[in-house]
């Protein structure tokens, strides 16, 4: 009999499993396309979701669960949401209700735990209105203006759910490559001819492929994005920068960084709509390969001038494949501008000059490049400069040539050179005709 008893307990256990979950936090954050609401879990759990009108809300009811938060957000980062609030519509459910300012379309689902976050419920709001806010696009009479900026297209890494690195101190990539990626814009926009735009403008997600999607809205010249990585070796430091391999990754530790940055959001890829498969083929190949040319060449000068005033992990651009340099037509390369597992460059990372001179350092590499290849129909093409190049130990007259991507005999020439010979602190004319 008391055999009988237990398995029929166990039979019933099996036969009604209970996804019960304490909720630990609440979040909400706003960028142009949604508002997103995060509560925090302690384990999965059963819930339904259903939208009311007149006023709408969002109600969401979970199953065999309990508050442990207090359930608040920031009003600036609110968006949709006007309000929130909690109850028991019965014993067995806690409901959780998002009041929101206008009727918007719900699309929610539940994470397992990744980094630093447990279990999460997402829900996002997208307004019903959004589309009567969004800009006219652009004409195409506005390309074949003169005159007009290049466009460096920013991104910074990372963002809302997903935190990219954690310093020893705790400090968040997200947070300082939005800063530094804010201060670039800065440095960008300072200079004739240049135009800066940020892909993210604040603490929130965009999925990889549609990072680079916004570059080709903005008709971006340049796409770079701004890291700030780990590694499992504190002492590991010094900057990097990456452009696309097309033959995957160039050293293991490319390839175990390409693959953590990846993790982040599906692979995608570029539909040529009305093309054959061979066409479509072949018309990507020359398109990607006229895109890679040019993002190792404004890699190669950036390059450049971050080992002039700082150490570089490597000697070398790198190679990884990452998603967000898969661009066919918008040449792009990736900043690793410091590792913030060592302890000493996460403090610098924190440091608002250092981001400052970082930015700085950066948009000479970028503007050099565009002195040297300026595209048609630019105020740059129309005003070309000359572009200099201070002489910093361990450099040679050949390694500046082929990363300048001129003649040996053109840079002899134009700084009236009788040999290879150079001094360190010497400043080189680099011919741009």
């Amino acid at each position: 009999m008391a055999f009988r008893l237990t398995l029929a307990w166990i039979l019933a256990l099996v036969a009604f499993p209970v996804f019960a979950a304490d909720v630990d936090g609440f979040r909400v954050w706003t960028d142009p396309e949604k508002t997103r609401a995060v509560l925090d879990l302690d384990s999965r759990t059963d819930y339904q979701l259903f939208t009311l009108d007149n006023p709408p809300r969002v109600v969401i009811d979970l199953k065999k669960s309990s508050l442990d938060a207090r359930l608040h957000f920031k009003e600036e980062h609110g968006g949709v949401i006007d309000g929130v609030r909690h109850g028991n519509p019965d014993s067995d459910t806690l409901r959780v209700v998002l009041d929101l300012e206008t009727r918007s379309d719900v699309r929610s689902f539940l994470l397992d735990p990744t980094g630093n976050y447990g279990y999460r419920l997402v829900v996002d709001l997208f307004s019903r209105d959004r589309s009567a806010s969004k800009p006219a696009k652009t004409q195409v009479a506005m390309l074949q203006s003169t005159d007009r900026d290049v466009v460096i297209a920013i991104d910074a890494g990372h963002g809302g759910e997903d935190p990219g690195a954690t310093g020893k101190h705790r400090t968040r990539e997200k947070d300082v490559v939005l800063a530094i990626a804010r201060e670039l814009k800065k440095s960008i926009d300072a200079r004739p001819g240049m135009k800066g735009v940020l892909i993210r403008t604040g603490d929130y997600y965009i999925p990889l492929r549609d990072r680079f999607e916004k570059a080709r809205k903005h008709r971006a010249d340049l796409f770079v994005s701004i890291h700030a990585d780990a590694f499992k070796n504190r002492k590991v430091s010094g900057s990097s920068v990456f452009v696309l391999s097309s033959k995957g990754a160039s050293s293991e530790f490319a390839r175990r960084l390409a693959a953590s940055e990846n993790s982040s959001d599906l692979v995608g890829g570029v539909t040529l709509k009305g093309k054959d498969d061979m066409l479509a083929s072949v018309l990507l190949d020359l398109s990607q390969s006229a895109t890679m040319e040019a993002s190792n060449a404004v890699a190669d000068s950036v390059f450049g001038a971050m080992r002039s005033v700082g150490k570089t992990h490597k000697n070398h651009v790198e190679h990884a494949n990452f998603m967000v340099l898969k661009s066919p037509d918008v040449p792009s390369i990736l900043v690793e501008t410091a590792f913030i597992s060592n302890p000493s460059e996460e403090k610098r990372l924190k440091d608002p000059a250092w981001q400052r001179r970082t930015a700085k350092v950066i948009t000479d590499g970028i503007q050099d490049y565009f002195y040297m290849s300026p595209p048609p129909g630019t105020y740059l093409a129309s005003n070309r400069r000359p572009v200099r190049y201070k002489v910093t130990r361990g450099d040679t007259l050949g390694e500046i040539a082929s990363r300048y991507r001129v003649s040996l005999y053109s840079l002899r020439r134009v700084n009236n050179l009788k040999s290879d010979t150079i001094r360190v602190g010497a400043e080189l004319v680099i011919p741009t005709t």
